[in-house]
């Protein structure tokens, strides 16, 4: 199971933190990859390495997933190198007044939240759904997966930090994804969500050593602890996997077990 050879996995995000985590767990399985994000001298840092270490290719491609330009032009590049591309996980995101208050918070941080973790998600999955779908029906590729990447705070609240427009994307993302799963079930394109919990990336490590954090971390967060490097990965083989043909429309949460207690 689960191997990936001669596939092509696609990720946005993947010049840093959980994105760039998950896209090394994909090569170790043998798939080619795509690595999508606007710093690009860091997706080529990743691009020689993992060629080298795993041999595979990888396809480094400045993408700014707010710009349907810049989307088009990335599926495009993957067009042309391979011709095929049958996972696209939607990683890239960001957030703006992290900490204000609801009756604090500003229209154009909300507008900009938006965008850039909910918009982007529909017009990415929008063209590479599309592009999946005409190369089944042409016999290029057998399958495609998409495979968005939500938050615990997509499915609940919290006490911990203000953060209104971060949960209102998250949760749009995860029903967002249900509601293509609906529709692309019989194109043979399965859509998912995974929803991590608290686990360092570049964005989060001052907030996640605060003492403050920390301590609610122990108490709020039934393993005790925060997710560790590589701790990701293995939901988004399993997700992406041809065998995985099944499983659609659901939302997984990855977070020591936050969102059942």
């Amino acid at each position: 199971m689960f191997d990936y050879t001669g596939k092509v996995v696609a990720i946005t995000g993947a010049s840093s933190g959980l994105g760039k985590q998950m896209a090394e767990g994909y090569a170790k399985c043998g798939a080619n990859l795509v690595l999508m994000a606007r710093r690009v001298e860091r997706l080529e840092a990743s691009a020689k390495e993992w060629e080298a270490q795993y041999g595979i290719q990888v396809l480094p491609v400045k993408c700014d997933v707010t710009s349907t330009e810049s989307i088009t032009e990335a599926l495009a590049a993957i067009d042309a190198k391979f011709g095929h591309c049958e996972v696209i996980v939607n990683d890239a995101g960001g957030e703006r007044g992290t900490g204000t208050p609801l009756v604090d918070y500003k229209k154009d941080d909300w507008e900009f939240t938006l965008r850039l973790d909910l918009t982007s998600i529909f017009e990415v999955t929008k063209f590479f759904a599309g592009y999946m779908k005409k190369n089944i029906a042409e016999g290029k590729q057998t399958y495609g997966r998409v495979i968005n990447i939500a938050s615990i705070y997509g499915l609940v609240g919290n006490t911990a930090i203000p953060t209104i427009a971060y949960h209102s994307t998250k949760g749009a993302v995860v029903n967002f994804s249900r509601g293509a799963a609906a529709e692309l079930a019989k194109d043979g394109i399965t859509v998912n969500t995974i929803c991590p919990g608290y686990f360092y990336t570049e964005l989060t490590e001052e907030t996640l050593n605060s003492d403050y954090f920390q301590a609610f971390a122990r108490q709020s967060v039934p393993m005790g602890r925060y997710g560790s490097k590589g701790e990701l990965n293995s939901a988004a083989i399993f997700l992406g996997a041809e065998e995985s043909s099944y499983v659609t429309g659901q939302a997984i949460a990855v977070d020591g077990g936050y969102t059942c207690v």
